[in-house]
């Protein structure tokens, strides 16, 4: 694989809904489909689409979890490389932001 140029941005997480659930995960580690969903003020299918491709990315994991109501719920949270690729995502910005014009 080719390495990024240092001003190119992660093409997965460069899209604002992603950016916002890996943000959103870094902040708490981990959350259910329904606390993302209500958090980003989107459809299920909209949420489903990009976790779908954050899933593909090998950025998010899945988990179920036994709740307070006694029913698995299913957890999501950032996987190593979503975490270091987030960061990697926000060092890129910062250096683009930093660039004089």
């Amino acid at each position: 694989m080719d390495a990024m140029s240092p001003f190119e941005l992660d093409a997965t997480l460069h899209q604002p809904i992603r950016t916002r659930i890996a943000a959103f995960l870094i902040a708490r580690g981990e959350a259910t489909f329904t606390e993302l969903k209500k958090e980003l003020a989107i459809t299920d299918g909209n949420l489903e689409s990009h976790i779908k491709k954050l899933r593909a990315s090998g950025y998010l994991s899945k988990e179920k979890k036994m709740g307070a109501s006694k029913r698995a719920q299913t957890v999501y949270s950032l996987t190593r490389d979503g975490q270091e690729s987030f960061e990697n995502y926000l060092e890129t910005l910062k250096r683009i932001l930093a660039v004089k014009f």
